[in-house]
């Protein structure tokens, strides 16, 4: 306790020399130097610090031997009143989106934030978790293709930061789901555990947080908002490639929520394995946890999210129509969900029925149906069907008129639509060489454009073969 001789100022600075014997220089330096003690009412000292991190800082981590020095050198009852600058309003950047710090510093941006030994309200901040509501585990369809990910997913929302599947990571190809799972991940911890607190956040915005933090010299601030977070879900982590700054900050955030028993959930379209130009120490840490890939929907889950999406949109559709969008959209569900956008407003704009022959008409200008990919087998046994010849015959030495006209037909379609190489051609009708299939294809060409009905014959037997 110090005596009237002593000011206010004169204690703090013998504070100061006790708590340099009990910190490294680099912290004393850091979070105590630029400490300023303002005054001293016997029962409140108020210490001005440049911005709330200190008190963060402070508070987190310095307290336990902080405390009894306070208590013994300016008394038992003494408590502690932090004096915060007031920041100027942060200046818009069009460029970036700092949304969730924004608010986070805009809450606690106050003069004076009076304490003990904690910080009164800091608690009770809530941060908008940035989640799409419509991105449920109620409306995510589960298959084959995504089942892991997803009970992955389950177990990590009802024990965050307790199961071994930390961080999870979800990878695979665009518009298979990540993005959708991972906040199905958030909803759910904020239904069970709504005092933890959850960010959504992509690489490509907390990039740009993180450069406008630079900016304005609030890298602590920055770093100390994304230390709060309970549950952080960093969509597409590969945009780290390549920025040496952002994986040296985005290293600490890592290691300080996972060393904190905290819930990391990473998405990205390639493993881990598969990442470069991102520091070995990142990539050892994405490889602690779980890593569950997204594969293409089998048919069954295709078919479900039809089902689903077309209920949603309270659109009618066939059976038939969903088996034929199922087999012929490209397995994106992106992709099944434009596809269905577009035919339901065609229908309803031309005010015609949702029938099959609409949906040809109308889905081959949005997506790329599949083209079942042809073999050469295929193309003979449809030749062989259509001119009701035996295969063996097709296949043995006989070189009859009706023979010899059904190989050059195979092999004229065969190099239409394969991309098997004429050898290979040669090789699997008949035991030909490349020169045969050359005059055969050209002896095919000459009678289509001479003959009306041998056109007519190869037109069917395409369609066939195409079909």
């Amino acid at each position: 306790m110090f005596n009237n001789s002593q000011t206010y100022s004169d204690i703090w600075q013998l504070c100061l020399n006790r708590i340099k014997e009990q910190t490294s220089a680099e912290e004393f330096a850091k979070w105590f130097q630029p400490i300023v003690p303002l005054e001293f009412d016997g029962t409140t000292l108020r210490l001005r610090v440049p911005n709330a991190s200190y008190v963060y800082q402070i508070e987190k981590n310095y307290i336990p031997f902080l405390r009894p020095i306070i208590s013994q050198l300016y008394g038992q009852q003494t408590r502690l009143h932090y004096a915060v600058p007031k920041a100027e309003a942060p200046k818009l950047d069009t460029e970036t989106d700092s949304t969730a710090i924004s608010r986070f510093a805009t809450q606690n941006d106050t003069a004076n934030i009076k304490n003990p030994f904690i910080i009164p309200g800091l608690k009770r901040v809530r941060i908008d978790p940035q989640l799409n509501p419509n991105y449920t585990f109620s409306t995510f369809i589960e298959g084959e293709c995504n089942r892991l990910a997803r009970s992955a997913g389950m177990s990590v929302a009802v024990n965050p930061g307790t199961t071994p599947f930390n961080p999870l990571y979800i990878y695979g190809d665009s518009g298979l789901g990540k993005t959708h799972i991972a906040q199905s991940i958030g909803h759910e911890v904020l239904q069970r555990h709504p005092e933890l607190q959850v960010l959504y956040v992509s690489m490509n915005k907390f990039q740009a947080q993180f450069q406008t933090a630079h900016k304005r010299g609030e890298i602590p601030d920055f770093i100390h908002f994304y230390q709060m977070i309970d549950v952080l879900i960093i969509d597409d982590i590969q945009e780290l490639t390549g920025k040496p700054g952002t994986q040296n900050v985005f290293f600490n955030i890592f290691n300080h929520l996972h060393l904190s028993g905290k819930q990391l959930i990473l998405t990205s379209d390639k493993p881990p394995v598969e990442l470069k130009d991102i520091e070995d120490r990142l990539l050892t840490r994405f490889k602690w946890g779980l890593s569950t890939q997204l594969n293409q929907p089998d048919h069954d889950t295709k078919v479900k999210i039809i089902r689903a999406k077309a209920q949603k949109m309270g659109a009618q559709i066939s059976e038939e129509i969903v088996q034929f969008l199922a087999d012929n959209i490209s397995a994106n569900v992106r992709e099944i969900e434009g596809a269905l956008s577009s035919l339901v407003a065609n229908a309803s704009f031309l005010g015609r029925k949702i029938t099959t022959s609409l949906a040809k008409e109308i889905l081959k200008a949005y997506v790329q149906l599949y083209q079942k990919e042809i073999t050469i087998e295929h193309i003979i046994e449809v030749v062989c069907g259509y001119l009701a010849l035996d295969p063996e015959r097709f296949n043995s030495p006989e070189r009859t008129r009706e023979i010899a006209q059904a190989r050059q037909i195979a092999m004229y379609l065969a190099k239409q639509h394969t991309k098997a190489p004429l050898a290979t051609i040669g090789a699997a009708i008949g035991g030909r060489n490349h020169a045969t299939v050359l005059h055969s294809c050209k002896a095919v060409s000459n009678l289509l454009e001479t003959d009306k009905a041998f056109r007519r014959q190869v037109e069917e037997i395409e369609k066939q073969v195409l079909a």
